[in-house]
């Protein structure tokens, strides 16, 4: 087998930058339309407008808890209930086993925070972000809604959410650049790439199901 070898002349280590930088700019296409597409439709708590239904995205609990991301996220949500911005929550999470109850948690930690149980509605199967936009739209029935995430993930939900047929806002919660953030926002330009398919190919998701009548019934409740 023939061993490749570095450049000799100029003019291989020229072609050979424009190769590299060409494939560099195909492979941040994706997380350049991820900012595009997701970007203008973010806001603060303060100016988004409200909207019927508030989607939080899971973020992964420690000893049955939500971590502290996903806390602050659901803090932020309980905020945008509080406010009249939104008259429902969707917590979408991971419960694919009986150990682990990403949702289940969501919703005890809402309440405990003064959010009316009947006013959240569990969506169990939201294994990415891409199938929690699309079970939002196809299972529960949700058309506009405000999403609540990270700053370094509300644009990818956006952009997802609105390649699913949703009308949305994001608001993106706002945390230390820490290690974790850093490590966030390194996996968001590994995550576009998938983000992009997703919008394009629109696969189903990893579980459908039945309709879920639940989120319209805790609309006609208020």
């Amino acid at each position: 087998m023939r061993r490749p070898r570095l450049p000799r002349t100029r003019t291989e280590w020229r072609r050979t930058v424009q190769v590299i930088a060409a494939l560099c700019t195909v492979a941040l296409l994706p997380a350049v339309w991820v900012q595009i597409a997701g970007g203008g439709r973010v806001r603060t708590l303060a100016d988004v407008p409200a909207e019927p239904v508030g989607v939080v995205f899971g973020a992964g609990l420690t000893g049955g808890r939500p971590t502290p991301y996903l806390a602050h996220r659901l803090d932020a949500a309980a905020e945008l209930y509080r406010a009249g911005k939104v008259r429902v929550l969707l917590v979408t999470g991971d419960n694919s086993r009986t150990t682990y109850d990403e949702p289940g948690a969501m919703r005890t930690y809402l309440v405990a925070h003064g959010v009316p149980s009947r006013q959240i509605v569990i969506d169990d199967a939201g294994f990415d972000t891409w199938d929690s936009c699309s079970r939002a739209k196809r299972v529960f029935g949700v058309r506009q809604a405000i999403l609540v995430s990270q700053g370094f993930h509300i644009r990818r939900a956006v952009a997802l959410c609105e390649a699913a047929g949703l009308d949305v806002y994001g608001v993106g919660v706002d945390e230390p650049h820490d290690v974790t953030w850093y490590a966030g926002g390194a996996r968001e330009v590994l995550a576009a790439g998938k983000a992009a398919v997703d919008a394009a190919v629109h696969p189903p998701p990893r579980f459908l199901g039945p309709r879920d009548p639940h989120v319209g019934a805790a609309l006609a409740s208020r």
